[in-house]
């Protein structure tokens, strides 16, 4: 929360306020920033108090609320960089992309040093597909913020999709350099290692990843990927049910354990898997139609249940 500078007659309600919103009644805490407002401060304390009943609304995901009150903030001061930068996340958390980018930038435009600005704009070019784009911004970041190992991990990521390896390794290189337990980056180094066809190393790095954080379901996914196309079934098996102990609603690691179970002629498990991955991921049905590995399940009519796109609408 931000910090009310001036003692004003607004201090009491403010530290009633905060007093609220420590004791988990958020609606109360707006309620007596509001009543502060209502006596004449001075203007620094005043935009803090609207930071502060702007956070306080987006946390009670009262985006409308949220975005008028940032607004009113750019009418006090238009130079506040802040404030166009919390427009720019609300927009973006409701899934206007297009706005949030509009005001990442306005918020840039006042404060050319706004790393967070940058880096949440990489992101969404890097999600709405425009990679040079992301790559520009990424490497802004990194130039503000040269300890930024998540910066480095994403920039290695995009370079990974590109199939540009050398690049992407020296990113996530670098991103393990400054943080070797952040788990994106061992899984993103497994996925450079896969692409350059040493399994070995991709492994290790995956298992890294796992060890940090198991309730990341990818990891156990591409590492189930490796053992898949070595034929090692039993092995898939026991960590893909590992990987569904840590992550039960991973739709994926229920679909590769039923490709196992099916080719090892378990058919019963296999079968109870699809049906799990289906009422997870009720599309998934297009991928088991095209999938040889079910192809001990056909004629089976549970199997013919489970693929039948009527039986699996809501």
């Amino acid at each position: 929360m931000r910090e009310i500078k001036e003692y004003t007659r607004q201090y009491n309600y403010v530290l009633l306020a905060e007093n609220a919103y420590i004791n988990g009644d958020k609606e109360k805490s707006i309620e007596f920033y509001k009543k502060a407002l209502k006596f004449r401060g001075s203007i620094e304390d005043t935009i803090a108090i609207l930071y502060n009943i702007a956070e306080v609304c987006d946390e009670l995901d009262n985006a409308l609320k949220s975005l008028s009150t940032y607004e009113q903030i750019t009418k006090i001061d238009p130079d506040e960089a802040g404030a166009y930068y919390g427009i720019a996340m609300t927009y973006e958390k409701i899934g206007d992309k297009d706005k949030a980018l509009e005001y990442y930038h306005k918020a840039i435009d006042i404060d050319p040093y706004y790393d967070r600005a940058y880096y949440y704009a990489a992101n969404i070019f890097d999600e709405k597909g425009q990679k040079d784009k992301a790559i520009e911004y990424y490497n802004k970041v990194i130039q503000l913020v040269p300890d930024d190992h998540i910066a480095f991990n994403n920039l290695g990521s995009i370079y990974e999709e590109l199939e540009e390896y050398n690049k992407a390794y020296e990113m996530i290189e670098k991103s393990l350099d400054l943080e070797p337990n952040y788990y994106k980056a061992l899984f993103n180094m497994g996925v450079i290692y896969k692409a350059m066809e040493n399994n070995d190393k991709a492994l290790e790095y995956y298992f890294k990843s796992i060890d940090i954080n198991p309730e990341y379901s990818y990891s156990y996914l591409n590492v189930s990927a490796i053992y898949i196309e070595e034929k090692r079934y039993r092995d898939t098996i026991e960590l893909l049910t590992e990987g569904i102990n840590n992550n039960p609603e991973a739709h994926d690691l229920y679909y590769n354990r039923a490709c196992c179970y099916s080719i090892l002629d378990d058919k019963e498990k296999a079968l109870e898997d699809l049906k799990k991955a289906v009422v997870l991921l009720p599309q998934i049905v297009e991928s088991i139609k095209a999938d040889n590995d079910f192809q001990s399940l056909y004629g089976d009519k549970e199997f013919a249940k489970i693929i039948d796109k009527e039986n699996n609408k809501d």
